[in-house]
């Protein structure tokens, strides 16, 4: 009885800490895993590695939930949503903030769905075709990122982005900056915009609070959706430097163009897929791909059955919990941004971002940051369209699989 009762205090606390890194941009999950493995010696004197286990998945599952908010209605991203600031900041202006979230929480109960019903393949069949998918990856990435820029109304503005952000990851991935991807990414899509709203003097109009059932998704949306993310997620759970941000790319080319709605429906269920799915290949290839995952492989050296059934229980309870937590602190982002100075509040939100870089990626990164923001202004500026700034991770995946 009093082991239940652990249990279900470290899920209560996994869930509250899910809540401060999905609200605050920059402190992500993978410095709460480094944290905890890094004080493993003096927990494990009072807690069980269960518990720790149970805390690290919801904490990691509740983040996916809640990190849009800060995204949408904020316009700082982590490495997880920065591609939801896109059409999630566009609804914002419309009015529709807190539709946008909506549409990223629907997906994100999608992507709990899917997991539990896909588990089996991923654990019996996947890791057979696992060896082959390095080949495949490679042609995908080539192929996405040829379409992206054909796609593009100014082809040449889209490819002149594509190669400054690729270079830029190129260079930010192999230099000695900790947490790389945060100055690269935030700068990226996060001061840029930030900047933007400033300079623009941005004014946030009065957000329309919408219930649930007033957000009509069809079943063509979910399955569309549903296909694309199970196509495209896997890729990035069982393969290094691919993210969200790839696999939402790669997923919305498998179904075709996607309006606003669909893509926002189709990042929350990549996002919570991904995350789920890195504990799973923890268990069929006995691979880590993700911090939070290091850390349970660290604590657990042996992963057994009875641990995945354990985390699966815990991604299907906290996905539930963290859905409605979701959408009530939507709620209050959305009824008071309004009252809100938005230019003011955007100048708190960057130099909040810009500490947080000092912070954890020090000098370096900071200049990474910098370099990033002047991208991203020049992609916004140009007119070029954002997602062609993804090949900052883009590119050094296409070099990373090049069969050499």
């Amino acid at each position: 009885m009093l082991e239940i009762i652990y249990f279900a205090l470290a899920l209560l606390l996994g869930i509250l800490a899910g809540i401060i890194t999905g609200l605050l941009p920059g402190i992500h999950i993978n410095l709460v895993s480094a944290f905890l493995v890094a004080s493993s010696a003096f927990l494990l004197a009072f807690l069980s590695p269960v518990s720790i286990i149970i805390f690290i998945v919801a904490m990691t599952i509740t983040h996916t939930f809640l990190d849009f908010i800060p995204s949408v209605f904020l316009g700082a991203p982590d490495d997880d949503s920065v591609l939801a600031v896109l059409p999630g900041h566009e609804m914002l202006l419309k009015g529709k903030g807190h539709e946008a979230i909506i549409l990223t929480l629907y997906g994100g109960i999608i992507g709990i769905i899917l997991i539990l019903i896909f588990t089996p393949f991923f654990i019996y069949i996947f890791p057979k075709i696992y060896y082959y998918l390095k080949f495949i990856m490679f042609l995908a990435l080539i192929f996405t990122n040829f379409y992206l820029i054909l796609k593009d109304n100014n082809k040449l503005l889209a490819l002149i982005v594509f190669l400054l952000s690729g270079f830029l990851g190129l260079s930010t991935l192999n230099l000695p900056v900790s947490q790389s991807l945060l100055p690269l990414l935030t700068g990226l899509f996060g001061s840029s915009s930030l900047i933007t709203s400033i300079i623009k003097k941005q004014k946030v109009p009065k957000q329309k609070i919408i219930k649930l059932k007033k957000v009509k998704i069809s079943k063509k949306e979910i399955f569309n959706s549903s296909i694309a993310s199970i196509l495209s997620a896997p890729l990035c759970a069982f393969l290094p430097a691919l993210g969200t941000g790839q696999a939402a790319i790669i997923g919305s080319n498998i179904i075709g163009e996607l309006n606003r709605r669909r893509f926002l429906l189709l990042l929350g269920t990549i996002n919570t897929i991904i995350a789920g799915l890195s504990f799973i290949t923890l268990y069929s290839i006995q691979e880590a791909r993700t911090g939070t995952v290091v850390a349970i492989q660290s604590l657990l050296p042996n992963f057994t059955f009875s641990y995945l059934l354990i985390i699966l229980a815990v991604i299907l309870i906290s996905g539930i919990i963290s859905f409605f937590l979701a959408l009530f602190i939507s709620k209050i982002f959305a009824r008071n941004i309004e009252k809100i100075n938005y230019s003011r509040l955007s100048l708190i939100v960057l130099i909040f971002i810009s500490i947080i870089v000092l912070i954890f990626s020090g000098f370096l990164g900071f200049l990474i940051f910098l370099i990033a923001t002047a991208t991203g202004l020049f992609a916004i500026l140009s007119g070029a369209r954002r997602t062609n700034m993804m090949g900052s991770l883009m590119m050094p995946a296409i070099l990373l699989y090049f069969p050499l």
